[in-house]
């Protein structure tokens, strides 16, 4: 019934959060007599707020255009290189004409970046994909919101976020390819690439692990905590819900964005609440270039899926609860998975010193895993004064970050064994 009332709500909402809009524009409006009434740009100011507040945020795009590349600035295109039931295999594609470009385009090393399933959009990692172009062939997972997906499609559990991860490997071809996983997907990528090596299958050149729970039992943070103080019939009897009639995937049990975003805030509320205020001021003030970036930051941040409830469910038991993955007793479709199989594939992990999310020696503990690893191919980096956006988005991504795993890639590929 929530997500029926949540609907409900949003509905019964939307004329007055569109009437705020509408008034936002005549009182902000150069043209307009109404923006000559005094105190017009706080009113206008006012409403715009309301406005963002209780409107709804569609998916963004990645709306990446182009990139400067080897020295010049190329067109890139968003192509679908798979379509699965619950994810979109991405790559963007750079173009050029000149003979000398495509060359040195043909060299760059391919990269494969999974993307959290884990309540926001693969947009979230626009930044850490514009920013590998530069260098790399990159190819990006695009998880569809389940409330898109239809019934008929079956169950989405965390075994088939791992199958998928590995069909995308041996799709874009694993002998010359590196990962890089933010947050949630480092324990499903490290599982597909351990279960391709129990195999005997290739596996990927290198992988980086940026920010996520291999062992949550280090440094356990406040989302850690609410996943171990609750049972799992916790979870089951009140985050889960049935989407309602008016999304394709009716009666699909999922985990709705909605209540992912608001424990999103509830972790910090005082700092949203003080960025709505500053946005407001700014308003007031004239300041639209920070009030754009205001915008541009919750269009990103507001903008959340639903997860299926399986796959939801199997997370917190398995990654949080009972810690499958570091003692060693996790089994997909009746496989073990053993990180200690990996042997040919060079390790960068990475932890952001404030984060919040994924305490310090959560993502580190994939080394002590991964005893097949030579230790000349293993790679720690701990980011000062970085939280856990910061590790992969925005100014020290691309400053401090950045460099460093393209290094690590490019000696991975120059030194494959």
């Amino acid at each position: 019934m929530l997500y029926k009332f949540h609907e409900m709500s949003r509905a019964w909402m939307s004329p007055w959060v569109h009437g705020a809009d509408a008034m936002a524009r005549v009182l902000g409006s150069k043209g307009s007599w109404l923006a000559q009434l005094p105190g017009a740009d706080r009113m206008a100011a006012a409403y715009e707020l309301f406005y963002r507040i209780g409107k709804d945020y569609e998916k963004p795009e990645f709306g990446i255009r182009s990139v400067l590349a080897h020295g010049h600035e190329l067109p890139v295109v968003e192509l679908e290189a798979a379509k699965k039931p619950f994810c979109r295999l991405l790559r963007f594609k750079r173009y050029s004409d000149d003979e000398r470009v495509i060359r040195d385009l043909r060299d760059d090393p391919k990269v494969l970046i999974v993307a959290p399933l884990s309540g926001h959009h693969a947009t979230l990692l626009r930044d850490t994909a514009r920013t590998m172009l530069a260098d790399h062939k990159v190819w990006i997972t695009d998880w569809i919101d389940a409330r898109m997906v239809p019934v008929a499609e079956g169950a989405f559990h965390l075994d088939d976020y791992i199958a998928y991860i590995q069909d995308f490997i041996r799709q874009i071809g694993a002998e010359d390819l590196h990962i890089v996983s933010v947050c949630q997907p480092t324990v499903p990528v490290l599982a597909a690439v351990s279960l391709l090596a129990a195999r005997g299958e290739k596996t990927p050149l290198s992988v980086t692990l940026m920010g996520g729970p291999i062992d949550s039992r280090q440094s356990p943070t406040a989302v850690n905590n609410l996943a171990t103080t609750k049972p799992l019939s916790w979870f089951q009897r009140n985050v889960i819900h049935p989407v309602p009639n008016n999304y394709p995937g009716a009666g699909r049990l999922v985990y709705p964005g909605f209540l992912q975003h608001t424990g999103f805030v509830a972790m910090n509320p005082g700092r949203h609440a003080r960025s709505h205020w500053d946005f407001y001021i700014d308003l007031t003030r004239g300041d639209l270039e920070d009030a754009e970036a205001h915008r541009r930051f919750y269009d990103e941040y507001n903008a959340v899926l639903d997860m299926a409830a399986e796959y939801y469910l199997d997370t917190i038991r398995i990654v949080f609860q009972q810690h499958l993955l570091p003692r060693g007793r996790w089994e997909v479709a009746g496989e073990r998975v053993q990180p200690e199989a990996i042997q040919h594939t060079a390790l960068l992990t990475i932890e952001g010193e404030l984060d919040d999310i994924s305490g310090l020696g959560q993502t580190r503990a994939a080394h002590d895993l991964c005893r097949g690893i030579a230790p000349q191919r293993k790679q720690h980096i701990t980011v000062d004064g970085a939280g856990h956006y910061g590790i992969f988005s925005g100014r020290r991504w691309r400053d401090v970050v950045y460099p460093q795993v393209a290094e690590f890639i490019r000696r991975a590929a120059h030194n494959p064994h």
